[in-house]
């Protein structure tokens, strides 16, 4: 049930759980903040979204803080903004913060609150020496003396991430953020991305273009199908970076080291710039109107002598949902073929047809933010880590933030397995005989939804006789996955609603 707290004198509701600085985002309060992020737990180093708070003895963190029922709280009260102005100054004075030839200038956080809190004065100073081994990847560089020790870096990396390749070393002015695990960074760019100030900074387009100078041009990923939401940073007709929005689309500012790095391929000197048409045996640049022409020609003519399916279409699972919707009518409505279809067609193929025949789609069946609401993940054959990357964030979320059980039955040792509470290691090729058996485990222990089961499925009692027979004794023997480990697996997954499993084509 709600509850209600008095903000900057205005009455608001908020849930029970919630922090001030959530209660006041609801209500379009804006609160600063350096070192919160959403997807992880807040730590409240910066200091700087403190608030105060009737009957408190000091300033208090807004982000850290809980929210609780009959509070009076003041943001922008004169001791707020002298304490705000106070924290800027210390974390200007601490660090060598030159913003003319910083390449984050334009996009600095710490710049433009030093400017919204009329910060006058800040005494340059020079930064402390220190032997700690430099922060540095062949994409982003580490400038020790811009660094403010926010943590968000840190916390990203091991958070949200689960990765662990950096941590703070040292104390006082002589904490700098270091390479503790190299050999697990990605290049991801996660640190890049939530970092407030110049500390991290991007390679590939430095020197290229200050940001006023920039078009940004909204677009989707095409690496893989998560479909994220990126920004070309175009500059002069020419792509010089990539972005991201936090509050925008499915990977809420995240990209993996393909979709933030990779780039340069679009301004490639090799990419074809007109088409090419055949004359003689030998490939001719030519004009798009006559390449149209001849393809337009060549289909009309097949499809006047041998029908219209005598003609098949091809796509690249690669192309957006738009592209490909395009593409399915041109072959259908315009060619009149049903003839269409990419590779995974052929590497997914026999579980695409099981989905379709038994849920009506050969398709996820729900958005990838669902499985944030799960209380219990399967994952099988899928390296969500490696193939598709910002997936695998929302497990993590999903296990690390809202306490959900993650189950991993893989051979191989993936990402996942780390945060797994259960990993199963079958036999290479006997997914089938797992399955089962876990079928046969909940159904037997009636862990399953019987009303759901009679209301809206058929076929349950065939699929009962068939896995009688895989009992864990006999499911241990064909896939080597000790029996205890498959009950505790099939208990734990049948005991917690809802649940996912997320899947690829591993699974044999």
């Amino acid at each position: 049930m709600d509850q209600k707290l008095h903000l900057n004198g205005q009455e608001v509701s908020f849930t029970p759980g919630q922090t001030i600085l959530e209660v006041a985002r609801e209500n379009k309060v804006v609160i600063p903040t350096l070192c919160h992020m959403r997807r992880a737990v807040p730590i409240g180093s910066c200091r700087i979204c403190v608030v105060e708070i009737e009957g408190a003895a000091e300033l208090l963190p807004a982000c850290a803080t809980p929210a609780n029922s009959g509070m009076r709280i003041q943001t922008h009260s004169p001791q707020v903004l002298e304490a705000r102005r106070e924290i800027l100054t210390m974390l200007m004075h601490t660090g060598h913060h030159d913003c003319p030839i910083c390449d984050q200038g334009g996009e600095c956080q710490l710049q433009d609150l030093v400017y919204e809190y009329g910060v006058r004065h800040v005494p340059m100073t020079k930064p402390p020496k220190n032997d700690v081994p430099e922060y540095a990847t062949p994409n982003i560089r580490y400038w020790p003396e811009r660094c403010i020790l926010c943590l968000r870096c840190v916390t990203a990396c091991n958070e949200v991430l689960g990765i662990g390749a950096i941590a703070i070393q040292g104390q006082g002015n002589q904490a700098r953020v270091v390479p503790s695990h190299p050999e697990r960074c990605v290049s991801c760019g996660e640190c890049l991305f939530v970092c407030p100030t110049g500390a991290l900074t991007e390679n590939l387009s430095r020197y290229k273009g200050r940001p006023w100078l920039e078009n940004r041009v909204m677009t989707t990923c095409t690496y893989c199908g998560c479909g994220c939401q990126l920004f070309l940073k175009v500059l002069d007709n020419r792509i010089i970076g990539v972005s991201t929005d936090r509050d925008t689309g499915v990977n809420r500012g995240s990209l993996c080291v393909k979709g933030r790095f990779g780039y340069e391929f679009i301004s490639s000197p090799h990419r074809l710039k007109t088409p090419l048409v055949r004359k003689k045996g030998t490939l001719k640049e030519s004009t798009w109107d006559e390449a149209l022409a001849l393809i337009a020609s060549r289909l009309k003519k097949i499809t006047s002598q041998s029908g219209a399916d005598s003609i098949g279409g091809l796509a690249s699972p690669k192309c957006t949902n738009e592209n490909l919707y395009l593409f399915q009518k041109l072959m259908r409505a315009g060619l009149g073929t049903n003839n269409v279809d990419h590779s995974t067609g052929l590497s997914h193929a026999a579980t695409l047809t099981g989905l379709e025949e038994t849920l009506g789609i050969g398709a996820m069946t729900n958005p990838i933010s669902d499985v944030l609401h799960s209380q219990v993940i399967l994952v099988t054959g899928a390296n969500t880590a490696e193939n598709q990357p910002i997936f695998s964030q929302y497990v993590l979320e999903a296990v690390r933030k809202h306490g959900a059980k993650l189950i991993v039955i893989d051979p191989r040792r993936i990402p996942l397995t780390e945060h797994a509470h259960i990993w199963l290691q079958p036999k290479p090729g006997t997914d089938i005989a797992w399955i089962n058996g876990l079928m046969h485990i909940i159904t037997r222990d009636k862990l399953h939804d019987v009303n759901y089961i009679k209301q809206r499925t058929s076929g349950f009692k065939e699929m009962r006789e068939i896995v009688e027979t895989y009992t864990p004794e006999h499911v241990s023997s064909l896939t080597g996955i000790a029996a205890e480990d498959l009950e505790a697996a099939a208990r734990l997954y049948g005991s917690r609603h809802p649940g996912s499993i997320l899947y690829s084509n591993g699974i044999e």
